[in-house]
């Protein structure tokens, strides 16, 4: 009888500060035979999974795809299912796991998310070769490593090497299904947070040059996999922060070269610490760059989706709007009420609207009043599209319903959901085919450029005083292991 595998996706990445909850209906979870029709041809580490398990002709069991827009922690009931899912297939007996993850999934109960899962995993098929793909932006746990024998992470954001990623974690878990030697594998975990907006790995900096080296290493003979973690700073956990993870033939070559990068990264830790600019100045730029000749792309990273963001912080669009400034398209604001007010009023409608600041943080300034706005209901849509963009491409995404909102000064989509604007569909599906703006305000930090930054006359990013603020001072950790730079200064480390 031939081999059976178990695949399966289970992807969030979590803000510990994020007042956005995480429910099971957040994940859309897909379970038994819808899942494996999903996972064909999927652009994911999972879609290389299942490509990989069909050429090498064995069975296949995908029990579950889940992935939910990051956002607070994940409600134990929605770990649990979904975990069990997983767990009720590798219990059936199987030959080899492969788990496309994130690596920074925190739930009530557990801070280490993937950790939880794997060490349960491991438990049901002790002898079960395991596989991991991660995300960059994973807080990785020793408990990751020791409940599992290939982990490898992308290596670039924006993330568009997730299908290479899976591929990369193929190759190294083949021979384990013939009973090869297991690699072994080691973490260096340096005491700093690196700045999310310091780790675009399309620009000339310190975490493309790091990225660079581990592809170095991987030439080196014995070195299987060498995956930079850049980690997700807005988590208040013990492990939060930028790791180097190695897969080699010997624990001491995975050590040494996990302690090489590890110390590299160290050295060049200031180049990792993001300083933002204060938004009246950032505005102010903006409007001295806008000619007309193509929109001036504002990033509202301190109320980015992809990072937990409600998605509906008013301050850039306020800043914009108190400048009177005008040929303004804004997208998405997530605002489940004003969706439904601009649904009961009809397209065509005028209507008077309290737009966003509605989503209050634990322990972050209170936001603004909701923006008061009078405009006309140009477009009604249920908020679906498909990506045409190189992230999750062919994807079918949905925002909640949307609406458009005409203020004259500003076009503005709205939705029920927060939703990461990574594809022109956010504003396709409301009838907007052009970029014709002055200004295009997106709530988003990196996901976007590949689409929108090649249509902007050029970048600004804007601080706003959301949860994701790059402003590491406003958040209260309580459980990050302490000292680390640059929340602390004067730290002295060595590999």
């Amino acid at each position: 009888m031939s081999k059976r595998l178990v695949l399966a996706r289970l992807n969030h990445e979590t803000n510990t500060f994020s007042p956005v909850p995480t429910p099971l209906v957040s994940f859309n979870p897909l379970l038994g035979d819808e899942a494996l029709a999903a996972a064909e041809g999927s652009p994911t580490a999972l879609g290389a999974f299942h490509a990989f398990a069909r050429h090498i002709g064995v069975r296949i069991d995908v029990p579950l795809i889940a992935h939910a827009m990051p956002s607070g922690p994940v409600e134990d009931d929605a770990f649990e299912a979904m975990a069990q899912a997983i767990l009720g297939s590798v219990e059936q007996g199987c030959d080899g796991i492969l788990l496309d993850l994130h690596g920074a999934m925190a739930t009530r109960s557990h801070d280490d998310g993937e950790g939880e899962l794997l060490a349960r995993v491991r438990a049901a098929a002790p002898a079960v070769p395991i596989g991991v793909a991660l995300d960059l932006h994973g807080n990785i746990t020793q408990t990751m490593l020791d409940n599992s024998d290939v982990i490898v992470g992308f290596k670039t954001y924006p993330h568009v090497d997730m299908v290479e990623t899976g591929e990369h974690v193929a190759r190294l878990f083949a021979p384990l299904l013939d009973g090869g030697p297991r690699p072994e594998m080691a973490l260096c975990h340096p005491p700093m947070l690196a700045a999310t907006l310091c780790m675009n790995t399309t620009t000339d900096c310190a975490m493309t040059d790091l990225v660079a080296m581990a592809r170095q290493a991987e030439t080196r003979p014995g070195v299987q996999a060498v995956t930079v973690f850049g980690g997700f700073p807005i988590a208040d956990l013990a492990e939060t922060g930028l790791s180097i993870v190695t897969v080699a033939d010997t624990p001491e070559l995975a050590t040494e070269v996990a302690r090489e990068l590890g110390r590299e990264a160290w050295r060049r830790r200031e180049e990792y610490v993001y300083h933002e600019e204060p938004l009246a100045q950032s505005i102010d730029r903006a409007i001295t760059l806008a000619d007309g000749s193509a929109p001036v792309l504002l990033l509202d990273h301190g109320d980015n989706c992809m990072s937990g963001g409600s998605c509906d912080v008013m301050d850039v669009l306020e800043e914009l709007l108190a400048a009177g400034q005008d040929g303004i398209l804004v997208g998405p604001i997530a605002d489940a009420g004003t969706v439904a007010q601009m649904f009961a009023a009809g397209e065509s409608a005028e209507v008077e609207v309290r737009l966003g600041n509605k989503t209050p943080a634990k322990d972050l300034p209170l936001p603004h009043s909701p923006l008061a706005l009078r405009g006309r209901v140009l477009a009604l849509s249920d908020g679906r599209y498909r990506v045409t963009g190189p992230i999750y491409h062919g994807q079918v995404l949905s925002m909640g319903r949307a609406a458009l909102l005409d203020t004259g000064a500003a076009r503005i989509v709205v939705c029920e959901q927060p939703h990461e604007p990574l594809d022109m569909g956010v504003f396709t599906c409301l009838g907007i085919r052009e970029l014709s703006a002055r200004f295009l305000h997106l709530k988003s930090r990196m996901y976007c450029r590949p689409v929108f930054e090649p249509l902007a006359k050029t970048v600004v990013e804007c601080a706003s005083s959301g949860v994701t603020s790059s402003n590491y001072d406003l958040f209260a950790f309580r459980k990050l292991a302490r000292p680390t730079y640059p929340l602390d200064d004067k730290i002295t480390w060595q590999a």
